[in-house]
C-alpha cells in the first residue's frame, strides 16, 4: 500500500477555495422583490397590501410641519467668507416655495449669487425637502453650498 500525504499548504487552499465558491453561489441567490413579499402577504394574510404602501407614503410627507422657515448658509469664497439667507415654503414636506438672498462681500461674488438666486427655484420647487442637495446653479457651485447648509437647518426646525 502506498500512502501520499497531501502538504497541510494545499488542503488550507482547497478548503479556501471550497468557502469562496460557497460564497458566489449565495451571491447569486435573489432578494426578494415588494412584489414578492406583497404576494406573501397576500397569500398568508388575505389582506390588501396596497393599503399598508400608502401608510407609509403619509409617514414620509408627514415628518416636516407646513410653514415658512428661513436660515442662513455660509460657504468660503477665494476672497471671503459669504453668506445667504434662504427662506422655504413646505406643504406635505415638499417645496412649494423658495426665496434667497445674498450679502456679496466681493464684486464677483454678486455675479454668481446673482446667478444662483434666478435659478434655483426652478431646481426646488415641487420637490420633496429630503431630496434637495444642489451641485451647481447657474454656473454657482459655491453658493449651493451655502444653500445645502442652510436647508439642513431648515429641516430641523420644521422637523415635526
Amino acid at each position: 500500500m502506498i500512502r501520499t500525504t497531501v502538504p497541510t499548504s494545499v488542503r488550507k487552499g482547497s478548503a479556501l477555495v471550497g468557502i469562496a465558491g460557497l460564497l458566489v453561489l449565495a451571491g447569486c441567490a435573489t432578494a426578494p422583490t415588494d412584489s414578492d413579499d406583497q404576494t406573501a402577504t397576500e397569500n398568508t394574510s388575505g389582506s390588501d397590501s396596497s393599503t399598508s404602501s400608502e401608510s407609509s407614503g403619509a409617514d414620509a410627507s408627514s415628518s416636516y410641519a407646513d410653514g415658512t422657515y428661513t436660515a442662513e448658509g455660509s460657504y468660503q469664497t477665494p476672497e471671503s467668507v459669504e453668506t445667504i439667507s434662504v427662506t422655504i415654503t413646505l406643504a406635505d414636506g415638499v417645496v412649494t416655495d423658495v426665496e434667497v438672498t445674498g450679502d456679496p462681500q466681493a464684486r464677483e461674488t454678486e455675479q454668481y449669487q446673482g446667478a444662483f438666486i434666478d435659478g434655483i427655484a426652478e431646481e426646488v420647487e415641487g420637490k420633496a425637502i429630503d431630496e434637495l442637495n444642489v451641485s451647481r446653479v447657474a454656473g454657482s457651485s459655491l453658493t449651493s453650498g451655502g444653500f445645502n447648509a442652510a436647508v439642513e437647518d431648515i429641516k430641523e426646525q420644521a422637523a415635526a
